[in-house]
């Protein structure tokens, strides 16, 4: 069994190593053949309405049922964690608190690690040292990810805008 003992090794990227970091959560891996199966779960939770009460049911072995309602509030992380895994096969849940590397926010930004670094250097995103290494919050790269999604759509339409007016001969 893995860090988390209720939870099969199966369901992790590399079992035994529910932790890539201190600061993640866990990793789920689930295999191809499942994500179909996961793909209809978030179907159904998508058609759900605001008054609909949400259960998990699990069919033991012998026949025999349990159900649990659950909130709606947790409904929606489970259609999204199913959205995200039937997608990718894998996924990572981090602490809204955790830190990560400048790696990692490489990895969740789509920038390179030099321009974290940059980003970091020139104060637009926070960080703190320990020892050696850099570490960000998981929020502060969050919240960089969403001001560059607006510049990045800025971006787009700007250059729409100028290919239609190059297309036009102006």
């Amino acid at each position: 069994m893995g860090a988390f003992p209720d939870i099969p090794d199966r369901f992790f990227a590399n079992p035994g190593e529910a932790f890539m970091a201190m600061d993640v959560m866990a990793r789920y891996s689930v295999p191809a053949t499942d994500r179909a199966g996961n793909a209809h779960g978030v179907d159904v939770l998508r058609r759900r309405r605001p008054a609909d009460r949400v259960e998990v049911s699990i069919v033991h072995t012998d026949g025999t049922r349990e159900t649990a309602a659950i909130s709606a509030a947790a409904a929606g992380i489970i259609e999204d964690v199913l959205d995200k895994v039937s997608e990718a096969g894998q996924v990572t849940l981090l602490a809204e608190n955790a830190e990560v590397s400048p790696e990692d926010a490489a990895a969740i930004l789509g920038f390179s690690r030099p321009l974290v670094r940059l980003r970091m250097d020139a104060g637009v995103l926070p960080f703190r040292r320990v020892g050696a290494h850099r570490r960000i919050r998981l929020s502060d790269v969050l919240e960089l990810k969403r001001r560059e999604a607006s510049v990045q759509s800025a971006l787009d339409e700007l250059r729409a805008d100028t290919d239609e007016l190059m297309a036009n001969g102006l």
